[in-house]
């Protein structure tokens, strides 16, 4: 199993993401599961690229909180 994603960058890693969200429409965390499982990464590894992206990390927050698998956090109306 591959365990080194130095060969994938952030925007890469995004794009790739994002592609399988609207493509395969996935949610963001089964698309990541999906890229993982594909290219033989352990998902903890995936989580650094994930850190390091406030937008793919904001929009996998804000689905775990409507799947209730974070406590929701106070959101201004749109």
């Amino acid at each position: 199993m591959i365990e080194d994603l130095s060969f994938v960058s952030i925007v890469e890693f995004t794009k790739e993401i994002e592609n399988l969200v609207y493509t395969k429409d996935m949610e963001y965390i089964d698309a990541v599961i999906y890229f993982c499982e594909q290219r033989g990464i352990d998902v903890e590894t995936a989580a650094s690229l994930i850190r390091n992206n406030s937008k793919l990390k904001a929009s996998i927050q804000l689905e775990a909180e409507k799947l209730n698998y974070l406590p929701k956090t106070t959101q201004l109306p749109i």
